[in-house]
């Protein structure tokens, strides 16, 4: 027989949740959600019948018990999600062999613009990079969910503001802005989603080396 405790059913009255209830609610929660889950999401779990000290333990018992295997929980701006580990990659490449898509350089240049000095417009990119940007550019990176406008600057023509996302955080496992790597590391990294970019027709502002 198992030695684990009967969790009790939703419909059933409770004074508290256990610490095994909080863990293995959480577990079913995070596993099969699609995106990360805000501390203020897995609080709905339990309608506010644990405090954020006990959510954040059971956090913590969590992450410590997946901590061998091959995935691991992890704390990115959208919240808490599992994700492979980066030596599982590898093995997970074999189900999808083909290779995706590469942005371009014209792309990862002006990602990497926003990222570190946003919030900027398009006039800024233009002026630190030296050439039009075309407006695929910035169409890509707002499909991909990477940039979005914030505003307009206060100046005459009001140019629209760009800034990086959650999305853009979430996607590289970082919590915040300040964890941004190096530019030759954000390129890497950005490069190696798995997620195609939309096609990005050449435009006459477009130089031959800035094509995908």
């Amino acid at each position: 027989m198992s030695n684990q405790p009967n969790p009790l059913l939703p419909s059933e009255t409770r004074l508290a949740f256990s610490e095994y209830d909080i863990v293995r609610i959480l577990e079913t929660a995070l596993l099969t959600a699609p995106e990360p889950l805000a501390l203020s999401e897995l609080k709905k779990l339990f309608e506010g019948e644990i405090s954020s000290k006990q959510l954040q333990a059971a956090l913590d018992t969590l992450r410590t018990k997946w901590q061998d295997s091959g995935i691991e929980l992890v704390q990115v701006a959208g919240g808490w999600r599992f994700r492979s580990k980066p030596e599982m990659q590898v093995f997970l490449d074999r189900l999808s062999p083909q290779k995706p898509p590469r942005y371009s350089r014209a792309v990862l240049e002006t990602l990497a613009i926003i990222a570190y000095r946003q919030p900027v417009t398009r006039g800024d990119i233009e002026e630190i990079r030296g050439v039009a940007v075309s407006s695929n550019i910035l169409k890509t990176l707002e499909a991909r969910g990477w940039i979005d406008s914030v505003g307009q600057r206060n100046v005459p023509g009001r140019p629209t503001l760009y800034a990086t996302t959650e999305r853009f955080l979430d996607d590289l496992n970082l919590q915040s802005l300040e964890q941004l790597p190096p530019l030759d590391e954000l390129v890497a990294l950005t490069e190696s989603q798995d997620q195609p970019p939309p096609s990005e027709p050449a435009s006459e502002d477009t130089t031959e080396d800035e094509q995908t």
